[in-house]
């Protein structure tokens, strides 16, 4: 029997593309997100990709009384059970100073929605003994920077569960894969000036493939975001503060 991925915020254009992938190896998919009519349509797509199944689930990251039913599909579907998460959101930081509440909904996106959603699924992963979760996180998260610190800080949080995630699931024989991409060209960047080394969706789901064949633990991509993260993370406080990154 075919794997079955779950892939929370399936209409993301990475996770997207991530979902072909798995469609044409032949796959199954439980497609996760809020907009149901896009995800009727991407169903329909997968399947005539090679997807053994390709099952849209109302799926809101800031409502856990929608997370049941997903694992609920999930396990119905059979195969082992993989979890794939691409939900998040990222308003630039003067629309949060503007309005404080929006940071509710960031946190929600990037952080404790997914975080409660993979608690969920823990006793499924770790009774089945294999199997995998991606998680994508981001370069934000490894510093507070002044342009995003709200989205970095919840991107940094979902990294330290993910950490804490595969020091447990690891003794059960799950693989858990962090993924701390750079810019990519996807709608939550479209429109923002000075991004460098931007990535295409397309890479970056192969970047993650590729990882989990390897059984990698953290993967920054593209590849060149490891070097100056760690540059970015060995500046002195006193100096990084002075500075506009």
């Amino acid at each position: 029997m075919s794997d079955t991925w779950i892939v929370l915020g399936a209409t993301s254009t990475i996770a997207g593309a991530f979902a072909r992938k798995l469609a044409e190896r032949g796959d199954g998919l439980i497609l996760a997100g809020r907009r149901m009519d896009a995800l009727d349509a991407m169903a329909t797509d997968l399947t005539e990709r090679g997807a053994s199944r390709a099952e849209p689930v109302s799926f809101d990251a800031r409502d856990p009384g929608s997370f049941a039913a997903v694992l609920d599909a999930a396990q119905a579907a059979g195969g082992t059970l993989n979890v794939a998460v691409f939900v998040g959101s990222m308003p630039e930081q003067s629309a949060i100073d503007a309005d404080p509440a929006l940071v509710d909904g960031v946190i929600a996106d990037s952080f404790t929605g997914p975080t409660r959603f993979l608690t969920l699924a823990l006793p499924v992963l770790e009774a089945q003994g294999k199997g995998t979760v991606v998680g994508v996180g981001s370069v934000a998260g490894d510093r507070g920077r002044l342009g995003n610190y709200v989205y970095g800080a919840a991107k940094a949080g979902f990294a330290t569960y993910l950490s804490g995630l595969r020091n447990r699931l690891g003794r059960a024989g799950v693989h858990v894969l962090t993924v701390k991409p750079g810019p990519v060209d996807t709608a939550m960047t479209r429109g923002m000036e000075g991004l460098p080394f931007m990535a295409q969706p397309e890479a970056v789901a192969d970047d993650i493939l590729r990882a989990v064949a390897k059984g990698t633990n953290v993967l920054y991509t593209k590849r060149i975001w490891l070097p100056i993260m760690m540059v970015i993370r060995a500046i002195p406080e006193r100096v990084f503060k002075k500075m506009e990154i």
